[in-house]
């Protein structure tokens, strides 16, 4: 990947006027942050939410979660909880559009990679699934694996801020030598555990496991449909008897029907 792509984000944040990004590009922005899709999603759903370069901070202040950690604790922490607000945003569009196109919702994640392969701090938001063609290789999957550790999850760095002092100097340092090896770890499939021997038979195993959940939360759906049309059936003053006639219709009938025999 060429030096101006690995400083793209970087390019995004330094724009006084983000709007003037394409659509394919910029999904929202505000004062302090942006959206952007990502341009080779890991999940059917993934964006990034990235902070713009204003003071207190600079450019490289803001090259990753390391150089954020080194500056004052206090300003970095507003920073981050700046970025999660506006990922809850996001989530929200996620959850939208799941409800559109799929009917239910699934989980979100929200995360850093400990050791980012791109210049400028950003915030991974995406759809729980990791079902994506841009999938291709085992440092992607590895990266974005919820259980394994490269991928940091928002709430973990938000709660560092609270920990004991010497625990936040530790962790924040986010040692290469101890986060890069998990890129490298088996392969194995985040929801069951089920171990993989290489990339396509996990792609094709995560997309069961997509298909069973859509076939369940569908199954779930009509159900719930049933039991509400069932419901409004019994609950109406109408509800019809034999023959397809109402009740007062036909209790009427019955009455004229007694009168004619006497």
């Amino acid at each position: 990947m060429s030096s101006a792509n690995l400083t793209i984000f970087r390019a995004y944040a330094q724009k006084s006027n983000p709007a003037s990004l394409p659509p394919s590009v910029l999904l929202s922005h505000s004062e302090t942050c942006l959206t952007v899709f990502d341009a080779f999603p890991k999940s059917i759903f993934h964006f990034l939410v990235i902070p713009r370069v204003r003071p207190p901070f600079n450019v490289y202040q803001l090259a990753n979660l390391r150089s954020l950690f080194k500056c004052e604790k206090s300003s970095a922490k507003e920073l981050l909880t700046d970025l999660s607000r506006e990922a809850d945003n996001v989530k929200k569009m996620i959850e939208s559009e799941m409800l559109k196109k799929y009917g239910f919702k699934w989980e979100i994640w929200m995360g850093f990679h400990a050791i980012p392969s791109m210049e400028h701090l950003h915030l991974h938001v995406l759809s729980a699934d990791l079902c994506s063609p841009s999938m291709k290789l085992k440092k992607h999957y590895n990266s974005f694996h919820p259980q394994l550790g490269f991928f940091i999850h928002l709430s973990d760095v938000l709660s560092w801020f609270d920990a004991d002092p010497s625990y936040y100097q530790t962790i924040s340092q986010l040692k290469k030598s101890e986060y890069e090896p998990l890129l490298k770890a088996d392969l194995s499939c985040w929801k069951c555990d089920h171990s993989l021997s290489n990339m396509p038979k996990l792609k094709s195993h995560l997309q069961e496991e997509f298909d069973k959940m859509t076939d369940r939360e569908k199954a779930k759906a009509g159900k719930k449909r049933k039991c509400a049309d069932d419901s409004i059936q019994i609950s109406s003053p109408q509800t019809s008897l034999d023959n397809g006639e109402s009740r007062p219709n036909k209790l009427a009938r019955e009455s004229e029907e007694e009168r004619s025999d006497n």
